[in-house]
């Protein structure tokens, strides 16, 4: 399996993951759970790593965390195999616990820390209930989940000391009464309409502005000579304002006249923006003043096209390698 994209420097803020081995459960009761959570407070403490979320489920964690020394690698080494040692030692088992490494995205603090934290603590009702329970249930387990950092963020008796909770607070009024209540009616808004993240991380490593994922290729892909697959699709990263102004240079259009078009152009524009540009479906929609759905089946359409006009399929490639010519 092809290793992710590693990148470290001092202060970087990560949402880390790590599953179960062929997805089963990393805790089979609630004594698992807890010495899990030793075992996170003595490696934060080690490794001088600060903690702003987590979240434990059945077969996976979520992690938000900074590292002032640049050393996740090395505390996240140290914790896996800590932490599969005291469940094997319990269970008297042996072999891996977690499936292969862990999953780490790079985050840019500024623009999604908190966002960011409100996703992961979304994770019990988005992948725990079952059928379609009502909005006031979910809010209800939110509320009451054990496994998860949220409940100091909402109530103050109920804080764990290895969390830091001001960072996050301090956007919603601070660590007090009412930045706690404004982040559980953040909370509570987000359980109706749900948080898009997934689709806004580019390379599979990254989550951040343009300006961001631009300095991170900038300054630390060089060094990078291994041909990984996330380097590859981090390269491959296109700011939107290129694709936009390479557009309208080569089919003599304003970006608006594009967006009005319901054809061709307007199609491939949806295609090298979300493939190539990195915006989601959703912000690409947004942008040309279309739904999420037109963006989709524009994208099919031109699929479409491209099996059958030759041309069309040369001019899409030389756009992707070198986005310098379009003729349509």
């Amino acid at each position: 399996m092809a290793r992710s994209l590693r990148i470290q420097y001092e202060n970087a803020l990560y949402h880390v993951t790590c599953r179960g081995n062929e997805r089963k459960a990393i805790y089979r009761d609630d004594h698992d759970r807890q010495m899990f959570l030793e075992l996170l407070n003595d490696g934060l403490k080690t490794y001088h790593i600060v903690l702003y979320c987590y979240v434990l489920m059945d077969n996976h964690f979520h992690l938000l965390l900074e590292t002032p020394l640049a050393n996740l690698s090395e505390f996240m080494r140290w914790f896996n195999i800590t932490s599969t040692s005291h469940y094997n030692r319990r269970h008297k088992r042996t072999g891996h616990l977690y499936q292969g490494r862990y999953k780490s995205i790079l985050v840019e603090k500024k623009s999604y820390l908190r966002v960011l934290s409100r996703y992961i603590h979304l994770n019990p009702v988005r992948t725990k209930q079952k059928g379609k329970p009502r909005l006031s249930q979910m809010k209800e387990y939110l509320r009451n989940y054990p496994w998860s950092s949220l409940l100091g963020y909402i109530d103050d008796a109920r804080r764990n000391g290895m969390v830091d909770y001001a960072r996050i607070l301090e956007s919603y009024g601070g660590d007090n009464r009412k930045g706690r209540r404004l982040y559980w009616e953040a909370l509570c808004n987000d359980v109706s309409t749900g948080i898009d993240i997934k689709e806004r991380v580019v390379g599979g490593s990254i989550l951040g502005s343009d300006t961001f994922i631009n300095w991170v290729k900038d300054t630390f892909l060089p060094a990078k000579s291994r041909e990984i697959p996330a380097v590859q699709r981090l390269k491959r990263y296109t700011t939107k304002d290129k694709i936009i102004e390479t557009l309208c240079n080569e089919t003599n259009k304003s970006f608006e006249e594009i967006k009005k078009e319901r054809g061709i152009i307007r199609q491939v524009a949806m295609d090298l923006l979300y493939r190539v540009g990195g915006p989601s479906g959703t912000e690409i929609g947004e942008m040309m003043g279309v739904d999420y759905s037109t963006v989709s089946q524009g994208r099919k359409r031109l699929r479409e096209k491209l099996k059958s006009d030759k041309h069309l399929a040369q001019t899409m490639k030389r756009v992707e390698t070198g986005l310098s010519i379009i003729k349509i």
